[in-house]
C-alpha cells in the first residue's frame, strides 16, 4: 500500500520523551537505569502506565491468556491489523530505551495519526509482550512466540522463574491473566523499532539500521558437580575441581568464537559455585553458555564443538557434567519487501542507512514466519545495552520514529 496523504507528519519528540522518562521511572534505580523484571510488581505499573496511554489515544485494548497487550486503532476497514511493538520488561540492570522505545514509539505513532486525523485503511496496532527478556522465565521472547504460535500456552505457562514462581500464578497475581485466546491474532505486517544494542551505526556514523534479521541463539546451562576438598592438602593432580572446569569452558567458548570468526559470538554471562569458599575446592558449579550466528549450520558447528569439549573436559577432570538446553532459536531473515521499505523511507527522509543483522533476538523474529515483518534501528551510544548507561540521542529517537510512520503510512494505506 501506498499512502494517499503526505508523509510530512512528523512525531513530536518532546512527547516521546516524556513518556520514556515516565516509564523509566517505574522501577527506577538509585544510581540510574530500571529494574522491571517481567510480571514483577514494578512491570505491573509500568504494564499500567502503558495500558493507560493507550486507552487515552482511544485504542482497543486486549490481554491475552500469557499477558501480551495489544492496543488496536480502528481503520476504515476491519480485517488483520499491521502491528508496532516490543517489550517493557528489562534485566535487572537495564536502560530506558531496550524495547520501551519501540513500544513508545509506536504509541508517538498512533498519537501523530489522531494529530493529524489520519484514518489508515486497515487497524494498527501496537503490542507489549510478555518477558521478551528471558531475565526472569525461560525462554526469552516468550509472549511473542507464544502470540505467533510458536510456543505452546501451557508450555508459557507453566515457565518457572528464577525466584521459583509459576508464570500463570504471576499472571494472575498482578491482574494480566487476560480472556483473549493466544495464538489468536494474525497480524497484516509487523515492524519494530529499537535501538541497536551494539556500536556498528554510532562507530560508522549511521543513522538508521535496517534489519535483515536475527541470528540465530543457543543458550545452555552447564552443571558441573566435582568433590569439596581442603585447598592446601589436596594435591593438584588429585583434584575434582568444578570452578577449574567452569573456568575451562569460559576460556574455551571465547576461543571457539574467535577462532570461528565472521558473526560467531559466545558468551559465558553466569557462573556459581558452592561451596564458593577461599579455602574449599568446589564441588558444584553452574554456568551458562549463549552461543549466536547468523548461519545455522556455523551454530550447529559451535553447539557440537562445545559438546564434544564438554565429554573430553568431564574425562579428564573426572567430574560429572549435565546440560540442559534453556533457548535455542534458529537465525530468522525478514521480509525483503519490509528491508526494503524501511531503507527506501529512511532515505526519503535524508538519513543514512546501513543495511544489518541483529544481534540480539527481538520479539520481531517471532512474527517473521506469519506476516511481512522488519526492524529499525538507531544508534547506541558506545553500543551499551543492558545496562544503566544505555543511552540514544534523543535526535537518533526522533529519526527512527518518523521511519516508522512512514512505514506505518506506506503498509497501513490512508484513506482520503
Amino acid at each position: 500500500m501506498t499512502e494517499t496523504k503526505t508523509a510530512t507528519e512528523r512525531i513530536n519528540i518532546e512527547r516521546l520523551m516524556s513518556k520514556i522518562e515516565a516509564l523509566g521511572q517505574v522501577g527506577g534505580l538509585p544510581g540510574g537505569g530500571v529494574c522491571r523484571l517481567a510480571l514483577t510488581d514494578e512491570d505491573k505499573a509500568g504494564r499500567d502506565l502503558v495500558v493507560s496511554w493507550m486507552k487515552e489515544l482511544g485504542l482497543k485494548v486486549t490481554v491475552d491468556e500469557v499477558g501480551n497487550i495489544i492496543g488496536i486503532r480502528a481503520g476504515r476497514t476491519d480485517g488483520a491489523p499491521f502491528l508496532m511493538g516490543s517489550h517493557i520488561d528489562t534485566v535487572r540492570t537495564g536502560g530506558y530505551y531496550d524495547g520501551n522505545y519501540g513500544v513508545l514509539g509506536g504509541l508517538e505513532v498512533i498519537a501523530c495519526l489522531n494529530d493529524a486525523r489520519i484514518t489508515t485503511e486497515i487497524p494498527v496496532g501496537v503490542g507489549v509482550f510478555t518477558n521478551e527478556e528471558g531475565a526472569r522465565f525461560a525462554p526469552d521472547m516468550l509472549g511473542s512466540l507464544a502470540h505467533q504460535g510458536q510456543l505452546d500456552k501451557e508450555a508459557a505457562l507453566g515457565a518457572v522463574s528464577i525466584d521459583g514462581k509459576v508464570l500463570r500464578d504471576e499472571l494472575v497475581r498482578i491482574g494480566y491473566m487476560g480472556t483473549e485466546p493466544v495464538g489468536s491474532m494474525r497480524a497484516a505486517g509487523y515492524v519494530e523499532l529499537h535501538i541497536e544494542q551494539g556500536p556498528v551505526l554510532e562507530r560508522e556514523g549511521i543513522t538508521i539500521g535496517a534489519v535483515e534479521g536475527v541470528q540465530g541463539i543457543s543458550w545452555t546451562e552447564v552443571n558441573i558437580k566435582g568433590v569439596s576438598n581442603h585447598a592446601g592438602t589436596t594435591p593438584m593432580s588429585m583434584r575434582c575441581d568444578a570452578a577449574y572446569c567452569a573456568a575451562r569452558i569460559a576460556v574455551f567458548v571465547r576461543e571457539l568464537a574467535l577462532r570461528m570468526g565472521r558473526r560467531q559470538v559466545a558468551t559465558v554471562g553466569a557462573i556459581t559455585v558452592w561451596p564458593n569458599l577461599v579455602n574449599v575446592v568446589a564441588n558444584r558449579a553452574k554456568l551458562t553458555v549463549d552461543l549466536r550466528n547468523t548461519d545455522n549450520e556455523l551454530l550447529k558447528q559451535a553447539e557440537a564443538e562445545l559438546a564434544a569439549f564438554l565429554e573430553q573436559l568431564k574425562q579428564d577432570e573426572k567430574v560429572g557434567i549435565e546440560t540442559r538446553k534453556l533457548a535455542r532459536f534458529e537465525p530468522v531473515d525478514f521480509a525483503p519487501e519490509m528491508i526494503d521499505l524501511v531503507e527506501r523511507e529512511a532515505r526519503a527522509l535524508g538519513f543514512s542507512v546501513k543495511r544489518m543483522p541483529s544481534g540480539a533476538g527481538h520479539d520481531a523474529q517471532a512474527f517473521a514466519p506469519n506476516c511481512p515483518t522488519g526492524m529499525i534501528f538507531v544508534p547506541s551510544v558506545r553500543g551499551i545495552s543492558h545496562n544503566i548507561e544505555e543511552h540514544t540521542e534523543p535526535k537518533d529517537l526522533e529519526a527512527g520514529a518518523n521511519v516508522l510512520l512512514r512505514v506505518v503510512l506506506n503498509r497501513a494505506g490512508s484513506a482520503a
